[in-house]
């Protein structure tokens, strides 16, 4: 089995994730904040320990300012709906996940505006002046996706925070396909709020996600109830993280990702990004021998993509290619659309989807060598 879905969720996981698992449903039975005895002060403990491992992870000073949700769905809607009011304007891209696309969407029928900023792969100039150009007198927020879900195309995101910042805008930075994947200094970018997910690049579980919050008293909670803290009174807490993390935390899941991101500090993530982007070129190259091959980036270069790609084989239905993948070669792809909607509008690729191949450090150059013979046979088959 070859598993290249890593943009969805890392699978393999390193085996302290598996481990560290296993122990905490044993270790941390009790529910955090909500009781004095010793169980439920261990996992209260290993939350924190999470919680700083995040915050040094990203360079973040604060670490109460880092808040865990139960993904990057749940971290972007909390800063679109907590911080946008009724007649703002939000710029986003055009390669924004649904996550982004949908909530804009719904929220323009009750007085927010949006306009779509068109990004160029490989040319950083002319994606901050499309950004430029998308700002009026009611923009308030930009939403911004680092790395595109379904091409992997990098988008400058320092520059778009600073161009923002000119204007007195704040960036929500989408970090779901960089986060542990490319370095990344919240501090040094001067980002004010990011999104991550906790199941992909980190090598946590699924259920897991990051929000960070520069400034959280602009932000609304998207969830009210229970905290542990200030039980009497019926209004929300302001203290953080309480402030956003109403219910019981997912400390099993939490406990992982520290393990996760234990494992990223040991391999180093400038070294694991150099052994992806080295595999994802010797794919391109392969692939891109191919006639009737639709690659929808140019050849990689490593300022402008991370390590993903997405091809379709001449007109067959990406599902089909996929399927064929995992029935005879036990390939695990994903097809289809990738809950990017506007991507796949900007490649003219709505009815067709993609073939999206995306790897991570568990990954190695025979099975690169496998998925492009698998690849090559269905070609001939087909043609």
């Amino acid at each position: 089995m070859i598993y290249a879905d890593n943009s969805a969720t890392t699978f393999p996981k390193p085996q302290s994730v598996y481990q560290e698992v296993s122990r905490a449903v044993n270790i941390y039975g009790g529910n955090p904040g909500r009781s004095g005895h010793a169980m439920s002060l261990r996992s209260a403990e290993e939350i924190y320990r999470c919680r700083e491992a995040v915050a040094e992870f990203f360079h973040v000073a604060d670490s109460e300012k880092i808040i865990f949700t139960s993904g990057c769905t749940q971290s972007l809607n909390t800063v679109i709906r907590g911080y946008l009011h009724y007649g703002d304007h939000v710029v986003i891209s055009d390669l924004e996940h649904n996550s982004v696309a949908r909530t804009v969407h719904e929220m323009s029928k009750n007085g927010i505006t949006y306009t779509v900023a068109q990004t160029v792969h490989g040319d950083f100039e002319k994606t901050i002046d499309n950004f430029r150009k998308s700002i009026n007198d009611k923009t308030r927020l930009m939403v911004v996706t680092h790395v595109s879900n379904v091409t992997g195309t990098v988008l400058p995101l320092s520059r778009i925070v600073a161009l923002a910042h000119q204007y007195r805008i704040k960036v929500l930075a989408d970090i779901a396909q960089s986060g542990g994947v490319i370095p990344l200094d919240f501090t040094d970018m001067n980002i004010d709020f990011v999104a991550c997910a906790g199941h992909k690049g980190l090598f946590g579980v699924m259920g897991t996600g990051i929000l960070y919050l520069k400034n959280a008293e602009d932000v609304s909670p998207l969830l009210y109830g229970g905290t542990g803290s200030s039980s009497l009174e019926l209004t929300q807490p302001e203290i953080l993280p309480d402030k956003f993390e109403s219910g019981t935390c997912n400390v099993i899941g939490i406990a992982a990702l520290r393990k996760g991101i234990e494992f990223l500090n040991i391999r180093g993530v400038e070294k694991i990004h150099r052994q992806e982007f080295a595999l994802l070129e010797e794919l391109y190259d392969n692939l891109a021998k191919l006639p009737d091959i639709r690659l929808y980036t140019p050849k990689p270069d490593n300022r402008f993509q991370a390590p993903l790609l997405s091809f379709n084989i001449g007109d067959i239905p990406s599902e089909e290619v996929a399927q064929v993948l995992n029935d005879r070669y036990q390939i695990y792809v994903r097809s289809g659309l990738h809950c990017a909607t506007l991507t796949h509008q900007k490649l003219h690729t709505e009815t067709q989807g993609t073939v999206r191949i995306s790897l991570s450090c568990f990954n190695n150059r025979p099975q690169i060598q496998t998925i492009s013979h698998a690849v090559k046979n269905i070609f001939k088959e087909y043609f």
